[in-house]
């Protein structure tokens, strides 16, 4: 794809975004636009928002567990940035009308203390780097009409980013499992979920190095103060103003989100 084709798709996902109005899928417009190509215009729709005072905080990867993959029918993981204009606190109301097509998702956060400079990232370099992990939601939004994305569409819109929301207690990976820790998701009082991290590429963890092995290809690092999304182990589910969600992981604690 030519670069001023780059720009072109790229502002029109961020001029959506600010909008809070989707557009048709690229997939349908853009015939041969491959995975290198929504990539490039994922990085310029990032720029853009740069340009307007953000700060890239962290990644996130999405579509990692069978649940997400089957629902949107999208077969393989992707990724996204995550900025500074997506970061609400854990009791702040999240405004509905802020996003277009809002669903919320449950997984594990973790905060890294060294960077992580793939190729060749482990399992355990994962573990050495990160902080301390924390139960979150992400509320991943899409610019895409009707979420009827193929997987260019998608990592083109940032793999879907919204905002997100760390909750619990900062929690040390020593000592814990998170392949095996137990996940309940509830809504509106109501069990919706329930999962283990195992659902998520074997476990969270893999999920981190996977990431950080993908975007060292690219020469891009994970960043030690960052927050890393592991990926969804609950379905996605759409939210409506008034509504509520808590998740609670084993031997890490929970989490809630509350929308308007």
């Amino acid at each position: 794809m030519k670069p001023q084709d780059i720009r072109k798709h790229g502002d029109e996902l961020y001029e959506a975004l600010a909008a809070r109005r989707a557009v048709a899928p690229l997939t349908d417009r853009v015939p041969d636009i491959d995975i290198d190509d929504a990539y490039r215009i994922q990085l310029r729709m990032i720029e853009r928002r740069i340009e307007q005072g953000e700060t890239v905080v962290g990644k996130k990867i999405g579509v990692t567990s069978k649940a997400v993959q089957n629902m949107l029918k999208v077969y393989q993981p992707d990724f996204g940035q995550l900025l500074s204009g997506m970061v609400y606190s854990e009791g702040e109301p999240i405004p509905v009308d802020t996003l277009i097509a809002p669903k919320a998702e449950a997984e594990v956060a973790f905060i890294l203390k060294a960077d992580l400079n793939g190729p060749g990232i482990s399992a355990a370099d994962v573990l050495r780097a990160t902080d301390f992990v924390l139960p979150c939601f992400e509320i991943v939004d899409s610019r895409i009409q009707d979420w009827k994305i193929k997987i260019q569409d998608t990592v083109a819109d940032n793999a879907s980013c919204g905002v997100f929301v760390l909750g619990g207690t900062p929690r040390s990976l020593r000592g814990l499992d998170l392949a095996v820790a137990g996940m309940v998701v509830e809504k509106n009082g109501d069990v919706v979920s329930t999962a283990a991290g195992a659902a998520v590429q074997g476990s969270p963890v893999n999920a981190v190095a996977w990431l950080a092995n993908t975007l060292g290809t690219l020469g891009i690092p994970l960043k030690a103060g960052e927050v890393i999304l592991s990926g969804s182990q609950s379905p996605l589910m759409p939210v409506v103003a008034g509504d509520s969600f808590h998740c609670s992981v084993g031997g890490l604690g929970s989490c809630s989100v509350r929308f308007a």
